[in-house]
């Protein structure tokens, strides 16, 4: 079975093909999972912050009321 070269920690390991090949989809998963977060994170704030810079006064609950009445 071929070997491969990966780097590990800062040191270089060589080890079996199919082994590169499983630390290879690991590491892409961690990222794309990473990824993820940040966008949904950033997506939330965007939503956050615009809830709470809208310039609608907060109104009260019996205003509320009156308008449905």
């Amino acid at each position: 079975m071929a070997n491969e070269v990966i780097n590990v920690g800062g040191e270089e390991k060589v080890v079996r093909e199919d082994t590169a090949k499983s630390y290879r989809g690991t590491v892409w998963a961690l990222i794309s999972v990473a990824g993820f977060v940040i966008i949904g994170a950033i997506l939330f704030l965007l939503f956050f912050s615009g809830a709470l810079t809208d310039g609608k006064p907060n109104q009260s609950p019996a205003k509320m009321e009156e308008k449905r009445n």
